[in-house]
């Protein structure tokens, strides 16, 4: 008994001493904090490249082999592109950022700056190049052995060339095209624009010509020969520089008039037929008033004879008589135009350059306009091969969509490609039309009955093919007065011959046109609470790279990701759509998977597996994960750092429902230790269990392991809503498991905190009007008046926030005129004088979501009741700041915040006196 004390004693002394080396985190520690913001493997899964990239500070960019073999780190490398034979890595190179802040603080002209370099490594000989003065690069990724880079060529300070054209965007830059395997450089001057075929070793380029060198024009170069050919020459304008997936076509625009306002052609070239041009201005076909538009996509479609491009109206020209200063600045607003005028004003840069599809038939030379103006979009079948596409319209009910939000009504016109006849299949039906990958069907999701639907697009018949007896489409726990959102699709069979459907947990395979009941083909989702979500790798790499993805392959087994919704692992399975049985499992565990990304021509899988204390780091894996290895490990550093553990917290709301939230507790927790607590929440978090929550000086909410690291715990608590109670929602869900944790004797209750942001900045600051238990509160751009909040503008799209109340997120459920109360009884202005909390509020005055206004109204309402508030707004900030100098310094104003109410630490000079506004840029005053 004496010797097991002793050990136990040792063991106390070890594991306190063991304690004390570790230490709290910093935010400077932050953000030297790497994540993994790049990563691929080489088509035959021998390579990946990764790039482990700080906060602030160069980013390091990693080419390892498959066991984890480090072969080369470059600082400052990223957008790296592995060639299709595996046999390259080509990125871009950064100057380093202290080379280029010294420059600055030297106020360096910006043509004096260093430019990025061009890396190239050599995966077979281990070789690293670099090439200077980088401004663009190309691989292609389905054929081999080129690569195009643009460089910035170095004109040295000499008389004798002080003629010499200057490189520039408009006149173009020197590009390179290197042979991988000899080395060799073919240059060619000032070029504006260059492509590679998707399929064929073609590369066609704009040069604005070097004097004697080259003509201005439009080339083609054959690679595997060396023949260069001259398409158009002649200066001007050269557009939309398209080439068919074989290389052997060739469309774009051009004007060669030299006219200030550009008027061009659509010209095809192919190695058979040369030039042609196919249509101008004048052409039969285009509306008068209308003309090519250089915005406008080219596509030339690969097995029918057709070349689409963009029609656009004519602008009226500006009034050159006039001065500006004679021309009122005026915005007039129509109460019955469709788009709220705000909306317009937002997306008039676009809607200048908006163009119309039109379509060159190359077999009878004619000319079929496909879209209008009053089309809000339109959808693709079979990549323009079809005889149709599909265009779809909400102009007919754009008003309503002010104060009823998403999904709009839509009316759905299937178009003629052939001769531009249109028909209207579908009428005012509240959602997005999508085409299956062969063409066959048109489908979509229907928010008012929740069910599937498609469109026999040769039969003209519409099918139901799924109802909410059969299959559950909706969300079930949609607690917004909205229709419920699908679960989404897992894609189409091959050759269109069904869609697979998820409801909450399972994946049904369902006939198009309703000819046999749906299969459950996962079987036990429903049962065993599990998600299960089909992992296409097919799909991701097709995507990726062209159209030639057609669906599934029922031969092939189905990978999947799966989470639990009760223990919240997530694992990987395998099944097989024939054979309905339960999926097999791969990997599980008390974790959080990433689907994996797979080599396109081997077995090798790339994946993340992370928990509050794991870092996502990159595990590779072959034959269905039985064995893996971790790859990368990108913070070392982390053991060196106090950290905290999660966990499921449950408890009793006050209207009796069972709700779970997240738990933190802090390193060496002590349950007989009394803790300060920060309560954090939004909507619902608790499925993110096994989230690993990387350090960072967020824009918006705390940092779970700072304040973990500094004997704080965290609090967050999922909240369910009841529609028209928002606020009394968020109460009745938080307060009594806040309750629970001081019940528990290890949360201090006079050092208890509430953060929030955007609609967590208004529950916690509704929380203030209604409770004294909190010691200090920050309210981050929050909603406190829902009268004001209603008519305002989303400055992000120029949408009014309507909707928002009556429909979505803020749960009222109707308008002010409905439920005048609701809206008074939900909004903490009213109720300001209440608040006894000390109140921080974070609200920038360019905050394109909730109107700056809103922030201002609380903390004037604040201040004239004499209650305790500071508001910050940062001046080059949105909605949240994205600086990381902003960030930084909100996450120190926070932690000072908290710190002084929480732990009684002295209050910060900004929080004591301010920072007046002859001291801003010069005091930070922490």
């Amino acid at each position: 008994m004496k010797q097991f004390l002793i050990l136990s004693t040792l063991f106390l002394l070890v594991s306190a001493s063991y304690a004390q080396e570790k230490k709290p985190l910093t935010y400077d520690d932050i953000l030297k904090w790497n994540r993994i913001t790049e990563k691929s493997i080489s088509n035959d899964g021998n390579y990946i490249v990764y790039k482990a990239e700080p906060w602030k500070g160069d980013a390091v960019l990693k080419i390892i082999d498959k066991l984890g073999a480090e072969l080369s780190a470059v600082a400052g490398g990223n957008d790296a592109a592995i060639s299709h034979h595996s046999t390259h890595v080509a990125f871009k190179i950064e100057p380093e950022k202290d080379v280029v802040r010294d420059l600055k603080l030297k106020k360096t002209k910006k043509d004096k700056m260093p430019l990025n370099k061009l890396g190239i490594y050599n995966l077979k000989t281990k070789a690293l190049d670099t090439v200077p003065n980088l401004k663009s690069f190309k691989l292609p990724k389905q054929w081999d052995g080129f690569m195009a880079y643009q460089t910035q060529t170095e004109i040295l300070n000499d008389t004798t060339l002080q003629e010499v054209k200057e490189e520039s965007k408009e006149n173009g830059f020197m590009l390179n095209v290197r042979n991988l395997t000899s080395g060799e450089i073919m240059q060619f001057p000032y070029v504006t624009d260059y492509i590679f075929a998707k399929h064929k070793e073609v590369i066609a380029f704009v040069s604005t010509g070097a004097d004697n060198e080259m003509e201005p024009g439009i080339y083609y170069y054959n690679l595997l020969d060396a023949v260069q050919t001259a398409v158009l020459t002649g200066k001007g304008k050269y557009k939309q520089l398209t080439l068919n997936k074989t290389g052997s076509s060739l469309a774009f625009l051009a004007d060669t008039s030299q006219s200030k306002k550009p008027a061009y052609q659509l010209y095809l070239w192919n190695q058979n037929d040369g030039l042609n041009e196919l249509a101008s201005t004048n052409t039969k076909g285009i509306e008068e008033g209308w003309q090519i538009s250089e915005h406008g996509q080219l596509k030339i479609a690969d097995k029918t004879k057709r070349v689409y491009f963009g029609l656009a109206p004519v602008k009226p020209e500006k009034d050159t008589t006039k001065l500006d200063e004679e021309i009122p600045e005026l915005d007039v607003w129509h109460w019955n135009e469709p788009i709220l005028h705000t909306e317009q004003l937002t997306t008039k840069k676009d809607d200048l350059t908006k163009s119309y599809l039109a379509v060159y038939h190359l077999d009878n030379n004619k000319i079929v306009q496909l879209e209008q103006k009053s089309d809000s979009d339109i959808e693709w079948i079979n990549e323009g091969n079809s005889d149709y596409l599909v265009a779809y319209s909400n102009l007919p009910y754009a008003v309503q969509r002010m104060w009823e939000g998403y999904p709009e009504h839509n009316d759905f016109y299937l178009v003629n490609i052939n001769t531009g006849e249109r028909k209207m299949f579908k009428q005012d039906v509240r959602a997005y039309p999508s085409a299956s990958p062969n063409g066959k069907y048109i489908y979509w999701y229907n928010a008012m009955d929740t069910t599937w639907n498609t469109y026999h697009i040769n039969k003209g018949i519409e099918y139901k093919i799924s109802t909410a007896n059969a299959i559950q489409c909706a969300d079930e726990i949609n607690d917004i007065p909205n229709p419920a959102s699908s679960y989404g699709t897992g894609g189409w069979l091959v050759n269109d011959e069904a869609l697979l459907l998820y409801d909450r947990f399972d994946i049904w395979k369902v006939d198009p046109e309703n000819k046999t009941a749906p299969v459950n083909i996962t079987v036990d989702g429903g049962e065993s609470k599990t998600s299960y979500r089909l992992i296409d790798y097919d799909k991701a790499y097709h995507g990726l790279i062209d159209e030639d993805y057609k669906g599934i392959d029922v031969s092939k087994p189905l990978y999947l990701i799966g989470h639990n919704e009760v223990s919240r692992e997530d694992g990987f399975y395998k099944t097989t759509i024939k054979n309905r049985k339960s999926p097999k499992v791969l990997l599980s565990g008390q974790y959080r998977l990433t689907a994996p990304t797979r080599a396109k021509d081997a077995n090798v899988l790339v994946y993340t597996k992370e928990d509050f204390q794991e870092f996502p780091n990159l595990s590779v894996t072959e034959n269905d994960f039985k064995k893996s290895k971790a790859v990368s490990d990108v913070n070392l550093k982390q053991k060196d750092f106090l950290w905290g553990t999660k966990e499921l917290y449950t408890w009793t709301s006050l209207d009796g429902q069972q709700l779970e939230g997240l738990l933190v507790k802090p390193a060496n927790f002590d349950p007989n230790k009394k803790y300060p607590l920060i309560v954090n929440f939004y909507e619902k978090s608790s499925q993110r269990l096994y989230h690993h929550q990387i350090p960072e000086a967020h824009r918006s909410t705390i940092d779970y392991h700072y304040y973990a690291s500094h004997d704080y715990v965290i609090f967050n608590p999922d909240v369910y809503y009841k529609e028209g109670y928002p606020g009394e929602s968020a109460f009745n869900c938080v307060m009594p498991g806040i309750s629970q944790l001081i019940a528990e004797g290890f949360i201090d209750e006079k050092a208890i905190a509430a953060q929030g942001h955007s609609w967590g900045g208004y529950q916690v600051a509704y929380l203030a009007t209604r409770t004294n238990l909190f010691a200090a509160i920050e309210s981050g751009a929050p909603v406190v008046n829902m009268f004001s909040a209603y008519g305002g503008i989303r400055l992000w799209t120029g949408r009014n926030r309507s909707f928002q109340y009556e429909h979505t997120q803020s749960r009222i459920g109707k308008s002010i005129w409905e439920s005048p109360l609701r809206y008074l009884e939900n909004s903490p202005l009213f109720t300001a004088d209440k608040i006894t909390t000390p109140m921080l509020i974070m609200h920038n005055e360019d905050d394109g979501a909730v109107p700056f206004s809103q922030g201002v109204e609380f903390f004037i309402a604040l201040r004239r009741l004499k209650k305790e508030a500071w508001l910050l707004n940062y001046n080059d900030a949105d909605h949240w700041p994205t600086l990381v100098r902003d960030k930084y310094d909100f996450q120190v104003r926070l932690a000072q915040f908290f710190d002084h109410y929480l732990k009684g630490e002295p209050m910060p000079r900004w929080m004591k006196k301010g920072i007046p506004a002859v001291d801003k840029g010069l005091d930070l005053g922490y």
